[in-house]
């Protein structure tokens, strides 16, 4: 076995880290100590070439956060530039030659002309300080205050994809990390555009001393006439001019694109080129109306009739291409049995029985709301409910079936509406252009008063426009599609019993056998049939109890018939109880189980009064009673709300099932427990009590 050298990783470590560093001593060096000819040669066209390399760079990234460093690497490039300006006008002055870039730049620039040479530098500079930094420094600016003007709402919008299930809880991070180093990043694109205007100022007095200076050395101290003092110094300013604008140059630009640039998955020549090539008819047009200049009295018609002739060919050619591409892919073999496979034709027997079948789970959109769908758009209404599917099945264990959403002509504007097995069960508003806003003192808002459609809260219909101000104001802001997508999950966690089909319990059987074969065996199908395992499924399902462990479930229910109760009543306590700390856990707020108990003697009273009837053990009692008994645990659920706790009603088991069937259809959300299924590391806390007088709530 060969094993790498130890100082190899350490070097490469090594170099990386000191890179910058080293970078950064050599501009302090280059502004105290003087540096020969020849050394300046090799710094310049260092200087030359990296600011190509950054330029590229910029231009290749797909994203800015994909060049993040580019603030700081543009600080460092600049002083490494004025370090070099620094060190060669030194040269300049001292011994009135800096080395042959600057002398080759010079006199190709100047051609014997030093009014050429100085005319040409000064439109450098107002390229680079007018039109490319200024223009750079503002959109800096602007898309610092949109990036950190819009945190707070893409912050929002990542908390609702967890929340719906879209993204896991490293997904969040990563997301959120991205927020805060785009936002970051904008900052420092911010300050660092000031750094190019100030090296654009830097290098207009570095010339002015450069010139001035030269001509008063060479008049004062090295004898030189005027003219040929300034012949001289001339070509070796705008040498120094050029081969130190020409890099600043490129780093203006490619901070400008920086700052201009979006996101996209391709680089920034690809996406024009693909973008170009989807206007074929705007290059024939353009070709066309640059070849008609030709024909214009004094214009020269050759370079007219050449360009508008080359675009109006580029179009053509592109438009052949693209026919080309369609009538392959029509021709290409089982491309039209693509197009038509699957699709009976409308009067055929297969199409009508097709039609015939109604779906499990169907979501209505009018017309005017479509755009939820429509991913051109921004839609991604459909992804969220995909993921919904897998967020849902973790956490009941419930296999869904496929959401089918359609747009429903039926339904006023803006409404959506959620149908099971074809018949509607909810029903909501979701207005295009803008937000749910939900809050306290929220009415100084413009929009229409709503109800939040899951818990009922107060809240109101806000433009998109205000969104910024409710969120200023505290509010709480959710978009349209997490309100579908909220209210679409909350209506399936209470029907989900419904949801639950005899297919999808043998699939969850046939799962489970190849996992735990024994306990499959022993409960099916010689002690209970898919139906009754469906029948006891749906009871924990319409509790709102997960059937994620199916295997406990199953030895629950063995053990429960094999002691002669085979009722489903039975089998469902059985299953709580096995599950009941996992059932108490959920109930559970950071470790606090808040509990409503049932005064002994009220509690005694009702088991007295349990009978047995055809769904099972129900309560015989009178509608006193039972009013008594409604009010105290309404009273209860509201003191417990008011505190900001969700409480659950515990009782004896022998009095759960029964005392749930009366209180399930007044309080939906309230869980019933058993004293059985109290486990787990939880604390208890009680609430108060029914059936006692009011002095006795906690």
């Amino acid at each position: 076995m060969v094993f790498p050298r130890a100082g190899a990783s350490v070097r490469k470590i090594r170099w990386s880290q000191l890179a910058i560093p080293i970078a950064v001593i050599l501009v302090i060096v280059m502004l105290i100590i003087p540096l020969p000819p020849v050394i300046l040669d090799l710094l310049i066209t260092f200087n030359i070439a990296a600011s190509l390399v950054i330029l590229l760079t910029a231009i290749y990234i797909r994203r800015p956060l994909d060049f993040a460093t580019f603030p700081a690497l543009l600080l460092i490039a600049t002083l490494f530039r004025l370090g070099l300006n620094v060190s060669v006008t030194r040269q300049v002055l001292v011994n009135g030659y800096a080395g042959e870039v600057v002398e080759a730049f010079g006199s190709f620039v100047i051609g014997g002309s030093l009014i050429v040479g100085l005319v040409i530098f000064l439109i450098l500079i107002v390229i680079q300080f007018v039109v490319v930094t200024k223009g750079a420094e503002r959109v800096a600016e602007v898309g610092a205050r949109f990036t950190l003007d819009a945190m707070p709402g893409k912050q929002m919008a990542i908390d609702a994809d967890l929340n719906a299930g879209l993204i896991d809880d490293d997904e969040a991070r990563r997301r959120r990390a991205e927020v805060a180093a785009e936002a970051d990043f904008y900052g420092a694109m911010d300050g660092g555009s000031k750094f190019v205007k100030g090296d654009a100022i830097a290098a207009i007095f570095i010339t002015l001393i450069n010139l001035f200076g030269g001509i008063a050395i060479g008049l004062t101290q090295k004898g030189m006439s005027f003219t040929e003092a300034i012949d001289t110094y001339s070509l070796l300013t705008v040498g120094d001019g050029l081969t130190a604008q020409i890099p600043a140059l490129m780093l203006a630009v490619a901070t400008g694109l920086m700052v201009t640039r979006a996101a996209s998955d391709g680089d920034m020549s690809s996406d024009v080129i693909s973008q170009l090539k989807g206007q074929r008819r705007t290059l024939i047009i353009a070709g066309a109306g640059i070849a008609a200049l030709a024909v214009i009295p004094g214009m020269p018609a050759l370079p007219f009739l050449v360009v508008g002739g080359g675009l109006m060919l580029i179009g053509r050619r592109l438009a052949r291409t693209a026919a080309s591409t369609e009538k392959k892919a029509l021709e290409a073999p089982g491309a039209l049995a693509a197009l038509t496979a699957g699709k009976p034709l409308p009067d055929s027997p297969e199409a009508i029985v097709k039609d015939l079948q109604v779906d499990a789970l169907e979501l209505g959109l009018s017309y005017d709301i479509i755009d939820l769908v429509d991913p051109n758009v921004g839609g991604d209404l459909l992804i969220r409910v995909k993921a919904l599917r897998r967020k849902l099945a973790m956490e009941l264990g419930l296999v869904l079936p496929t959401v089918r959403t359609r747009d429903d002509t039926d339904l006023p504007l803006a409404t959506y509406r959620i149908r099971l097995h074809g018949v509607e069960v909810a029903r909501g508003q979701a207005p295009p252009g803008h937000v749910l806003v939900i809050g306290d003192n929220i009415e100084s808002l413009p929009g229409e008063e709503t109800k939040e459609p899951v818990f009922g809260l107060d809240a109101r219909w806000v433009p998109v426009a205000f969104q910024r101000q409710a969120e200023l104001m505290g509010a709480t802001v959710i978009d349209r599609a997490s309100i579908v997508t909220t209210h679409l999950a909350e209506t399936v966690r209470k029907h989900a019993a419904e949801l639950l089909s005899r297919e999808d319990v043998k699939l969850l059987v046939d799962s489970l056998r190849q996992s735990h074969p024994s306990v499959v065996e022993e409960l099916t199908p010689a002690q209970a049939t898919l139906g009754e395992i469906q029948q006891v499924l749906q009871g924990l399902l319409r509790e709102r109890v997960a059937i994620r462990d199916l295997a406990r479930i199953f030895e629950a229910m063995s053990a429960c018939i094999r002691t002669g109760h085979k009722a489903t009543e039975a089998l469902v306590e059985a299953a709580r109880e096995v599950l009941g700390s996992a059932i108490s856990s959920r109930s559970a707020m950071e470790g606090v189980l808040h509990v409503i108990t049932l005064d002994p003697v009220f509690e005694q009273s009702l088991l007295s009064s349990s009978r047995a009837g055809q769904e099972g053990q129900v309560l015989a009692i009178d509608a006193t009673v039972l009013s008594r008994m409604s009010s105290d645990i309404t009273r209860l659920v509201n003191v417990a709300e008011e505190q900001g706790i969700s409480p659950v009603l515990i009782c004896a088991s022998q009095l759960r099932a029964p005392l749930y069937r009366q209180l399930r259809h007044e309080f939906p959300r309230l869980p019933i427990l058993s004293y059985s299924e109290l486990g787990g590391p939880i604390d208890i806390q009680t609430v108060g009590a029914v059936g006692s007088e009011p002095a006795n709530v906690a």
